[in-house]
């Protein structure tokens, strides 16, 4: 053989040996990557493709109030899925879950056919037909027990409990608010499958339990609010108003006992609406602010020119600066001239000569005109943030609206005397409630709420919740007098109405109108107090838009006055002694 030709077979056998060998070396290589380096990322994905993970609600925690009453909590649904792997007879399947689950069947037969490692067919199912479609034993279909948030009461403070959506997250209200704390942590359901995906029988599932959430207690009283509410939709019907607003808190800490915006709505039925108004041909963007308007809780999202309520305010300043004492004299004609204004008194004609007590007693126009323009524009100002109300109020539900104010350097003759009895600029009422209890509680601004402690489900405190105050917002001495003014105007001024025979109470009655002027539209308020001496609980009634008298005085008081009777006995607030003038 030619010597050639076996040096030429022999290189191209060690060629082939080399590329051979540098193969192997790679997949050598490659293997130890598979298998050392990236075995657990493999693992993971075998994991995947042999696990089916099913997720188990968590119980969101209770909203419990003042009195141990649970305001909200939860109910056992079912969610069913469907595996479309385990499936054996899918028109048996499709028949069943149509029937059982009142749904279209091509919406189940989509879901059912669809190739995917387990399709939701429908949440929030009753317990009741889950346990039914549970008896059919059907193969690929799962039936997980689930939880779905239920107010006992319905409607019951709805614009500040709020509700949850699908996911059980909170929307509205404080379970929004406090969602952290109410949300619990999900479990998982873990079932080990074949490599087609069908369920290995004897594997078992592996769970992983929920955590429970935490349970809420709040200062809102359901009593204080059944009360509050009875006396809203009384007021309702019979001035025929718009809406009805009322708020009643301690003045000492902040804590709010009740508040109510009538007509609520029903919390397990959010999505639908209170009114027999036909939406037929509205579009869905119409609809839904249709909803976010029956969501909105006036008390704190919405603002309204407070008319002779901030009369208290005005007052305070001025006793705070001391350019008016007890037994300052003044003159109402029936108005006053403004520059080129005539700005007149409620009594077309005129108090006549009254003392600083009668005027306020009286809600004279022209007499707060002049302590107005005492007080002047930059101390105002500078009391307006003094008393905090150019600021938020802090309290713990979303959306609360800002005041709407002038600019101190817009703020001319004419906007300071309309300022001074309480119009041309807006405020929540929750702001004006929380603004007169500081002036009445001896000058301490205090942050209004509903939250009070955090408790796990076994009733262990978490956390006591805690709110900012901030101390001398007004003297001693002017919430005394305030005190002692607010007294005057129940037991012989304007808002006698509101007098219940031995309690002291104090208030103050309110009638504005609404924006634009001229449309003969309302707005009538009483703000009350009691003990007179040593404030406990406080109460603001405001209707919108009544109709016939819509005097704050003569419909919005005996509003708090009927509220007071029933709350002051139930608070543990007695009766003083009426000594007659014989015994004397």
């Amino acid at each position: 053989m030619n010597p050639k030709c076996k040096t030429y077979n022999r290189k191209k056998i060690i060629v082939i040996f080399g590329c051979c060998f540098v193969a192997l070396l790679v997949l050598v290589g490659r293997l130890v990557k598979l298998m050392v380096f990236e075995s657990e990322y493999y693992q993971e994905l075998a994991d995947d493709l042999h696990e089916r993970e099913r997720s188990i609600k968590a119980a969101r925690g209770k909203i419990i109030d003042a009195s141990g009453n649970v305001l909200a909590t939860n109910r056992t649904v079912c969610t069913i899925s469907v595996v479309h792997s385990q499936i054996k007879d899918p028109e048996t399947v499709i028949e069943v879950l149509c029937k059982e689950l009142e749904l279209p069947e091509d919406t189940v037969r989509k879901r059912v056919e669809k190739r995917s490692s387990i399709e939701r067919v429908k949440t929030n199912v009753e317990k009741e037909v889950g346990d039914r479609i549970r008896e059919y034993q059907l193969e690929g279909v799962k039936i997980d027990e689930d939880f779905k948030r239920y107010y006992p009461y319905g409607s019951l403070a709805s614009k500040v409990l709020g509700f949850t959506g699908s996911d059980n997250q909170g929307i509205i209200g404080l379970e929004v608010v406090y969602d952290s704390y109410l949300q619990g942590m999900n479990g998982t359901i873990l079932t080990l499958t074949d490599a087609r995906g069908v369920e290995i029988a004897d594997a078992g599932e592996e769970r992983v339990e929920p955590v429970s959430g935490n349970d809420l207690y709040i200062s809102l009283d359901y009593n204080i609010q059944l009360y509050a509410q009875q006396a809203a939709l009384k007021a309702l019907e019979q001035k025929q108003a718009t809406y009805v607003s009322i708020l009643v808190m301690n003045p000492q800490n902040g804590e709010i006992y009740a508040c109510v915006n009538v007509p609520e709505f029903d919390l397990n039925d959010p999505f639908t609406l209170n009114t027999d108004m036909d939406t037929t041909g509205l579009s869905e963007q119409e609809k839904q602010d249709l909803l976010n308007q029956m969501w909105r809780n006036q008390s704190i999202n919405d603002t309204y020119e407070p008319g002779s309520t901030f009369k208290v305010i005005t007052a305070a300043a001025a006793l705070e600066k001391g350019v008016v004492s007890l037994n300052d004299t003044f003159s109402c004609p029936g108005f006053r001239i403004v520059e080129d204004r005539k700005i007149r008194c409620h009594k077309v004609g005129g108090h006549g000569g009254e003392t600083f007590v009668q005027g306020i007693m009286n809600s004279c126009n022209p007499v707060f005109i002049d302590i107005g323009q005492r007080v002047g524009v930059e101390d105002f100002y500078h009391y307006f943030q003094q008393f905090g109300l150019l600021s938020k109020t802090g309290v713990d539900l979303p959306g609360e609206a800002a005041t709407i104010m002038h600019k101190v350097e817009n703020i001319g003759a004419v906007e300071l005397a309309t300022i001074s009895f309480g119009q041309s600029f807006q405020i929540t009422p929750m702001q004006l409630a929380t603004t007169i209890s500081s002036i009445i509680n001896g000058g301490t601004r205090v942050t209004p709420h509903f939250g009070v402690e955090i408790r796990d489900e076994e009733g262990n405190l978490l956390k006591t919740l805690q709110y900012e105050k901030r101390e001398g917002v007004v003297s001693k001495e002017t919430s005394e007098t305030m005190r002692y003014l607010m007294e005057q105007v129940v037991a012989e001024g304007g808002g006698q109405k509101a007098y219940i025979e031995g309690y002291r109470i104090g208030g103050k009655t309110a009638t504005s109108q609404t924006l634009p002027r001229g449309t003969n539209k309302y707005i009538s308020s009483f703000v009350g107090f009691a003990p007179a001496d040593d404030p406990r609980v406080l109460a603001i009634a405001i209707i919108h838009n009544p109709q016939g008298v819509y005097y704050g005085g003569t419909i919005a008081a005996p509003v708090v006055q009927d509220i007071f009777s029933n709350i002051l006995p139930y608070l543990g607030i007695e009766k003083e002694e009426v000594v007659s003038d014989e015994e004397t």
